[in-house]
């Protein structure tokens, strides 16, 4: 079979295929491990698609009932209208769009839904139906609207329904100790429910909610114990098999530090709740495995910028008060993913950095990868879209893209994950919550003006980390093009930006325009805008003038500068230029988001024992997600 990058098409959505490079040279008890870790990182996906909606898990097994078994006319529209909602569903894990969090509007009849309900004779649910065809009922899965009680107006299933925002941020603030100086992750691994008139927690763990997903999470990791590289590993995955028993956030923050320290070997793997971005109070944390191994030579890169970790800290421009005396334990690398899951699947990130609990990072560190192998997927799959003739508007600019965006892509991943996200410090005593629902996108922000600044740093050169002294401005170009204008095609008609990495490159690239309106415009030319940047050192100087402050908000927890700053240039849009965007996006017919089919780790049994694992690339998009409903549906 000919292997494509790219696969399947669907409304806005372009599926492709990523490569596991470098599987066939490990070893068997490095598959078999791999093996075991995959099992697991698919095991919880029934967990997450349950926390981004009650009703996710039983309108995804009527729609795939209706797959499975329609005997009618399947090249109708409303039959072709189904599929594409139905895979929509499936690349959300949910009935509410993966990064716009609006509600998916079917295109098929509900009079057409019923009568097919009623020939497979499958029982029809009136509150399945009204929730899927209402437009008004859980409109938004995070709504992120200032003003609006977050939790009532959001359809997540983190709350009770009847909690309100301000009933969950009196509990919180209720039980945070804010004089411990190791405080756990209050509430990442519960959801929140009034019983006898009391708030209580209903925490993830075996015996507990989620406990049929996570008992069989805990099943494939203790096979993979195993087949560790080493008692490091094996230590990790007995403590987090010990987390996921007790819930005890204790116990997390043990098995955190355990996995940060434990950087021998090739393997490694996240698996639980880990990020924050799907609750709008920016508490509660999504469910996620994913399975991945070093790729040695592209590490040389991450490699070269964490031993200089403590340099890049020292010549920073933010305020010596917030800048860390000690970089300690920061640990950066290229690798390659054999497995997403949860949160990470199918749409996933490309690079990321770990743990999220701030005291555990300024004393033990930090982890960071770029996951090569997906970020080139994404380059393979672009080649020959005509996006940079299209919307770059000189010669020179383009052929400077042409020759460097690519390189510099992966540099600027690299700087946001492996140091970014690990610089800085907060004062004492400020809440690592202090910034609430603009908490994510200031830290985002963060990371990337940290990587923006430094890209443009000669030290990139003197580490052999860019070409020349004049690569990092197609980074700042193809940035600034993305913030101001072509991420719009993201955006539904009328709607604001709402997430929270969206609100980010917003801020920044309209911030800087506002105030550095020298050093870049946008320009008409044949009733098309353009962008074009004057003064790429000017703009390097907004840049760090730019990182000074939003380290000092979050340093601070200045929750007012946060709410004004992320507001004023990260939320609103301009209607006529959004307008433009989609016209001509959809010239290119460029599908704006982008996700992955995972290969197949397939087992190898001798008379009934496991002796290895190969990869396989062949599995359709419906099939894998059949499957997946089939083999790691577990949930009521």
């Amino acid at each position: 079979m000919t292997f494509s990058y790219i696969d399947q098409r669907f409304s806005d959505i372009q599926m492709l295929r990523y490569r596991v490079s470098g599987f066939e040279f490990l070893s068997p008890q490095q598959h078999r491990f791999i093996y075991y870790l995959a099992e697991a990182a698919l095991a919880g996906r029934d967990i997450l698609w349950d926390q981004n909606c009650r009703f996710n898990l039983p309108v995804r097994r009527m729609l795939e009932a209706v797959y499975t078994q329609y005997q009618g006319d399947r090249t109708s529209p409303d039959f072709q209208a189904f599929l594409t909602y139905l895979r929509r569903v499936w690349f959300a894990n949910g009935i509410h769009h993966h990064y716009g969090c609006d509600k998916f509007t079917p295109e098929f009849s509900e009079a057409w839904l019923r009568n097919v309900l009623a020939q497979i004779d499958y029982p029809i649910d009136e509150q399945l139906i009204t929730v899927m065809f209402d437009p008004t009922i859980m409109a938004k899965r995070v709504n992120q609207t200032t003003d609006e009680d977050l939790l009532q107006t959001s359809a997540c299933n983190y709350y009770a329904p009847e909690i309100t925002q301000q009933m969950a941020e009196d509990y919180y603030n209720s039980i945070v100790d804010a004089s411990d100086p190791e405080p756990i992750m209050y509430g990442l691994n519960s959801r929140l429910e009034v019983q006898n008139s009391q708030i209580i927690e209903s925490v993830y763990r075996v015996g507990g909610l989620y406990g049929t997903a996570i008992s069989k999470i805990c099943y494939w990791l203790q096979l993979a114990i195993q087949e560790a590289e080493n008692d490091s590993q094996r230590e990790v995955l007995r403590t987090l098999i010990e987390f996921y028993h007790t819930g005890d956030l204790h116990t997390f923050d043990r098995y955190t530090i355990q996995w940060l320290q434990c950087t021998a070997g090739d393997i490694d793997f996240t698996n639980g709740f880990t990020e924050v971005y799907g609750d709008p109070l920016g508490i509660k944390a999504s469910w996620e495995g994913f399975v991945n191994f070093r790729d040695n030579k592209a590490s040389e890169r991450t490699l070269r910028l964490s031993e200089n970790a403590q340099w890049f800290e020292d010549h920073s421009p933010v305020d010596a008060r917030f800048k860390k005396a000690e970089c300690r334990g920061i640990n950066a690398k290229v690798i390659v993913a054999a497995t997403l899951g949860g949160d990470l699947y199918p749409a996933s990130a490309i690079g990321i950095n770990l743990p999220n609990s701030n005291w555990i990072r300024q004393t033990y560190g930090s982890k960071s990868v770029t996951i090569g192998n997906l970020t080139y997927a994404y380059k393979q799959a672009a080649k020959g879209n005509s996006f940079l003739e299209e919307f770059v508007l000189d010669a020179t600019t383009l052929e400077m893209l042409h020759r460097y965006d690519d390189a510099c892509d992966d540099l600027h991943t690299d700087l946001h994950e492996c140091l970014g996200h690990g610089s800085g410090q907060l004062l004492p005593n400020v809440s690592p919550d202090a910034l609430k629902s603009y908490g994510s996108t200031i830290e985002e922000a963060r990371a990337d003006l940290f990587a923006l600044y430094y890209i443009a740093d000669p030290k990139m050169l003197e580490l052999a980390l860019v070409p020349d002294l004049d690569a990092w401005k197609a980074q700042y170009y193809s940035y600034m093009l993305n913030g101001l204008m072509t991420q719009l095609v993201r955006i539904e008609p009328g709607k604001e930006i709402e997430e929270a990495h969206m609100r980010n490159r917003a801020l920044i690239a309209h911030w800087l325009l506002a105030h550095y309106g020298g050093a870049m415009e946008l320009v008409q030319q044949s009733n098309n805008t353009y962008l074009k940047i004057h003064d790429y050192e000017l703009l390097r100087q907004g840049v760090g003038q730019l990182l000074a402050e939003v380290q000092r908000i979050k340093s601070e927890g200045d929750l007012q500068a946060a709410t004004i700053l992320v507001e004023q240039y990260g939320v609103k849009v301009d209607v006529t230029l959004h307008q433009e965007m989609l016209r001509r996006y959809k010239t290119l017919d460029i599908a704006p988001y982008k996700g992955f089919i995972n290969p197949r780790v397939c087992p190898i049994y001798k008379d009934g024992v496991l002796v290895d694992a190969t990869i396989e690339y062949g599995e359709s998009y419906d099939e894998q997600m059949l499957r997946y409903s089939r083999d790691y549906g577990c949930l009521e």
